[in-house]
C-alpha cells in the first residue's frame, strides 16, 4: 500500500495523548518498505472505517450510502467513543486483512490432526490473532498407539510444539502472540497440567485454566472427601490417582483403573487423591503464580446459543469469548467516559448519546465478519454462520471516578449491572434491527434464540468484556472494567519500551485542588495507592482507589454484575495482596461460582519478577 491507497479522513483528526501516539507509530501505523511512517492516525482510522463501510455494498448500498457510512464509521473511531480489537486497526486494507482477534481451533487425537492445528495456529497468529485450545482430546501419558505399538508422549509434551511455534512467529508479528490453554479436571494428566506453568519460564505465552463442571464443584462443596476419578479420553475408563505419584514422570500405568462404574469407597482417602485435594493443589498453584485459572464449563455452556451444533471447550486467550471449535469472533469496546456529561457540578451518562454509539458499534462489528479475511478456511464458514461478535466496554474504572463512585461499594455494582443490562439491551435491539434488514444469522433457527428466546438476531453473541490493553492506551480510559493499577504506573510494551501513564482525571481534580505536583507523582509512581499520603482529602482518597486497594470480593462482585447481562463472557483479573494466604484464593475461587461467573483469574502481588504494569 502507498500513501495514495490511504483513504482521507472524512472529518476532524482524534485528540490523541502521547502514549497513544507512541503506540500508534510502533505498531499500528503502515510504514513503507524503509521503515518510516507513511499515515497519520486519522488515515489510519479512516483506512478501517472505508474497509468496513464498503461491507455495506453486500446489502444493496450505494455510492454515496456507502460514503455516508464511511464518515459515521470515521467518526465513532476518531471520536475514541468506540474501538475494535487490535487486528482490526493493524490489518484493515492490508494484505492478510485479518480483522478478528479471537479463534478457537480443535486438537484431535492424531498425529496428522495435532500438526494440522499447529499449521493453522502459525497463520492467525502471523495476523495477528490469538488462539484458545482444549486438551482434553489429547490421550494421556503413557497410553498406547494401536497404529506403531508404542506409547505417547502426552499432552503437555504436543502443547510444547503449539507454544514453540507461537514464539517462532511473534518474531515478526505486530504483537505478542497468546493462547488458551484448557484442560477439564477429570484428565488423566491433571496434575501435571497444574504445576505446568509453575515454572515461570513454560508456556509464557499461554494462559491456562482448569475447566471444572457443576457437579464436580457440587462434590467439592458438599462431598469433599470424594476420591477424584479421572477418564481416558481415549476409552472412558476411569482411575484413580495414587498419592505417591511423581507428577513429572507418571503415565496413564501408574494409575488405579477402577473396574465398572460404581463410585469408589471414600475409606481409600489415605491412598488416592480425593476432590479436595486438587482443589488445593489448583488454589495453591494459583496463589504462587497466578495460574491455573478455572472455567466452569457447565455455566458456559448454559448460555451456549447453538448448542445443536456440539458443545463449547474452550476460550479465547482472556476469556471473555467462549467459542466453538473452529469459531473466531471480532471484538469492539465502548470507552464509558465519552459518555459522561458534567452540568452544574453533577456528572451523568448521556444515555442516548450511548444508545446511538452502542447500535453503530453493533452494525460495524457485523460488516467486519464480511469485510474480514480469515486465514483459516473451517473459521470462514462457522464464523458467517453464526456471526458471532463481543461488544464490550472500557473506561469503568475512570467513569466511576468522574461520577464519584468507589469500585468497592454497592452503588458501583448497581452501576456497572444498569450499564451493561443497557449495552446488551441495545445490542440485541441492533441486531433484531440487522436481522430484520439482512436476515438472522443462518444457524438462527436451530438456535436458543429461536427455540428458548423466540427473537431475531443477526448474531448469535452479541456481548462480552475484553480487557482492552492497549487500544485503552489509545482511548486514554482504564482498561476493560478492572479498577486503575494505580493513578500513576509504567506500562510495558511490544519490544520492552515503557510508558508511563497519569491518571488523568485524578491530575485535574488534583490541580484543581491545589495538592498535584512532581513529588506526589514520583510518590505516587512507588507505592500504586494514595490511601496513605493523608494530605489527599479523605473524599479523594475513598474515590480514587487502585486495584490493590480493593479487597477480592468486590473484584469478584464486579465481574458478576458484568457477566449477569452479557452473552458471552467477562475478562477480569481478581487482585490480590503480596501477602495474601492460599485460604483467601480458594475463597475467591468459589465465590465466583456462587456468583455465576464463567471463569476466574487471580493474580497474587510480585507473584512473577516481570509484570506489564509496573510501578517504580
Amino acid at each position: 500500500m502507498t500513501d495514495s491507497d490511504i483513504p482521507q479522513p472524512p472529518g476532524q483528526p482524534p485528540v490523541l495523548t502521547k502514549n497513544a501516539l507512541t503506540v500508534l507509530q510502533s505498531r499500528y501505523l503502515f510504514k513503507n518498505r524503509k521503515g518510516k511512517i507513511i499515515e497519520t492516525p486519522a488515515q489510519m482510522f479512516s483506512r478501517v472505517a472505508s474497509l468496513i463501510a464498503d461491507a455495506e455494498k453486500k446489502y444493496g448500498a450505494n455510492i454515496d450510502e456507502i460514503k455516508g457510512w464511511h464518515r459515521r464509521f470515521y467518526d465513532l473511531l476518531a471520536s475514541l467513543k468506540f474501538l475494535p480489537n487490535s487486528p482490526a486497526l493493524m490489518n484493515a486494507g492490508r494484505p492478510n486483512n485479518m480483522l478478528s482477534a479471537c479463534f478457537v481451533l480443535p486438537i484431535e487425537d492424531s498425529i496428522e490432526a495435532i500438526f494440522e492445528a499447529v499449521k493453522q495456529t502459525a497463520l492467525i497468529q502471523k495476523a495477528g490473532g490469538g488462539t484458545g485450545f482444549a486438551l482434553d482430546k489429547l490421550r494421556p501419558t503413557g497410553d498406547r498407539i494401536s497404529s506403531s505399538g508404542g506409547t505417547t508422549s502426552g499432552p503437555i509434551s504436543f502443547w510444547r510444539v503449539f507454544s514453540e511455534a507461537t514464539d517462532a512467529i511473534q518474531q515478526g508479528a505486530f504483537r505478542r502472540g497468546a493462547n488458551m490453554g484448557a484442560m477439564t479436571v477429570e484428565h488423566p494428566d491433571i496434575l501435571k497440567f497444574l504445576h505446568a506453568k509453575q515454572n515461570l519460564k513454560a508456556f509464557t505465552n499461554f494462559n491456562i485454566s482448569v475447566k471444572i463442571t457443576d457437579d464436580w464443584m457440587k462434590q467439592l462443596l458438599k462431598s469433599p472427601r470424594s476420591l477424584h476419578i479421572v477418564k481416558n479420553p481415549r476409552n472412558q475408563h476411569r482411575f484413580l490417582l495414587p498419592r505417591q505419584l511423581n507428577i513429572e514422570t507418571y503415565t496413564i500405568n501408574d494409575l488405579h483403573l477402577l473396574p465398572g462404574k460404581k463410585s469408589p469407597p471414600s475409606s481409600k482417602a489415605r491412598q488416592f487423591y480425593t476432590v479436595a485435594d486438587i482443589w488445593k493443589m489448583l488454589v495453591n498453584c494459583a496463589h504462587k503464580t497466578g495460574e491455573p485459572g478455572v472455567i466452569f464449563i457447565d455455566r458456559i455452556n448454559r448460555d451456549n446459543p447453538t448448542p445443536s451444533l456440539g458443545r463449547i471447550e474452550t476460550t479465547n486467550p482472556c476469556g471473555e469469548q467462549p467459542l466453538l471449535p473452529f469459531e473466531a469472533c471480532t471484538l469492539g469496546s465502548i470507552n464509558l467516559t465519552t459518555f459522561i456529561r458534567t452540568t452544574d457540578g453533577k456528572s451523568s451518562v448521556d444515555w442516548n448519546e450511548l444508545d446511538t454509539t452502542v447500535k453503530l458499534a453493533v452494525r460495524f462489528l457485523d460488516n467486519t465478519i464480511d469485510a474480514c479475511d480469515y486465514p483459516v478456511r473451517d473459521s470462514v464458514r462457522l464464523v458467517h454462520a453464526n456471526r458471532k461478535i463481543g461488544l464490550g466496554i472500557m473506561g469503568f474504572a475512570d467513569c466511576l471516578f468522574l461520577l464519584g463512585i468507589p469500585y468497592d461499594s454497592q452503588t458501583a455494582i448497581d452501576f456497572a449491572s444498569t450499564v451493561m443490562n443497557f449495552v446488551n439491551e441495545r445490542a440485541r435491539q441492533a441486531s433484531t434491527a440487522l436481522a430484520n434488514q439482512r436476515g438472522p444469522f443462518p444457524n438462527w433457527n436451530e438456535s436458543t434464540w429461536r427455540t428458548k428466546i423466540n427473537q431475531k438476531v443477526r448474531n448469535a453473541s452479541l456481548t462480552c468484556v475484553a480487557p482492552t490493553g492497549t487500544i485503552s492506551i489509545i482511548a486514554d480510559c482504564s482498561c476493560g472494567i478492572e479498577p486503575a493499577f494505580s493513578l500513576v504506573f509504567s506500562r510495558q510494551i511490544l519490544a520492552g519500551a515503557k510508558l508511563r501513564q497519569i491518571n488523568p482525571i485524578f491530575k485535574q481534580i488534583a490541580q484543581e485542588a491545589g495538592f498535584y505536583n512532581t513529588q506526589l507523582q514520583n510518590e505516587i509512581a512507588k507505592t500504586g495507592s494514595i490511601q496513605q499520603i493523608t494530605r489527599i482529602p479523605p473524599q479523594i482518597r475513598k474515590i480514587f482507589k487502585c486495584a490493590y486497594d480493593i479487597k477480592p470480593e468486590w473484584h469478584v462482585k464486579m465481574q458478576a454484575a458484568f457477566q449477569q447481562h452479557c452473552d458471552a463472557a467477562v475478562s477480569k483479573t481478581i487482585n490480590f495482596p503480596k501477602n495474601a494466604t492460599p485460604a483467601a484464593v480458594d475463597k475467591t475461587y468459589k465465590l465466583a461460582y456462587q456468583l455465576g461467573c464463567k471463569g476466574i483469574t487471580i493474580y497474587r502481588r510480585h507473584s512473577r519478577k516481570h509484570e506489564p504494569m509496573s510501578l517504580d
